[in-house]
């Protein structure tokens, strides 16, 4: 992993934890299909706040379609698979460890804050998303989640068993790396 990415483990300016922020509501605006509303002039936690209530109204709109909320659970996991596999070539990801580094400082940006035990599992004690989206919102917006730790790691694959939307205390996930030689 470059240094960079060693350093953004520490400290991460507010301009760039609001850049990579504005990449992930493009990325989920083009997965819904819907234009995205204006950012600039705003602070980072307002914009935090804007996409937690973009994603769940949008996400809303397509809960009571099935075949729809599946196209778009689609494009959300491809986009952001796109998205994880550049992250992967700019900060030169090599190892499980550098994917789940990486995957740390991204969801710091978010608010959100994971631990990975010995066993594999994630384990998510606080998200910031959890006071906005109800357990089917989550369960479609999640789909940035698996497509960007996918596209991290060149294909592995990330679960979730347990979801602080659903009641649970925390969320639960097993990441499974693909065998790649990088």
């Amino acid at each position: 992993m470059n240094l960079l990415a060693i350093i953004a483990q520490f400290y991460l300016p507010t301009f760039i934890k609001k850049k990579r922020l504005q990449e992930l509501f493009e990325l989920t605006a083009n997965g819904f299909q819907s234009d995205m509303p204006g950012i600039k002039g705003i602070s980072y936690n307002e914009c935090l706040n804007m996409y937690a209530k973009f994603s769940k109204a949008k996400a809303e709109e397509v809960i009571e379609l099935p075949s729809k909320a599946e196209e778009v659970k689609k494009r959300l996991y491809q986009n952001a698979y796109q998205m994880g596999e550049k992250l992967r070539r700019d900060f030169r990801v090599k190892t499980q460890s550098d994917v789940i580094r990486l995957s740390k400082i991204l969801y710091k940006i978010l608010k959100i804050e994971f631990t990975r035990k010995a066993s594999g599992k994630i384990i998510i004690k606080c998200c910031f998303f959890s006071k906005f989206y109800s357990p089917e919102i989550c369960g479609i917006i999640s789909s940035l989640d698996e497509g960007v730790a996918a596209g991290l790691s060149a294909g592995g694959r990330l679960v979730f068993e347990k979801r602080i939307t659903e009641g649970n205390d925390c969320c639960q996930a097993t990441f499974c790396m693909k065998d790649v030689t990088y």
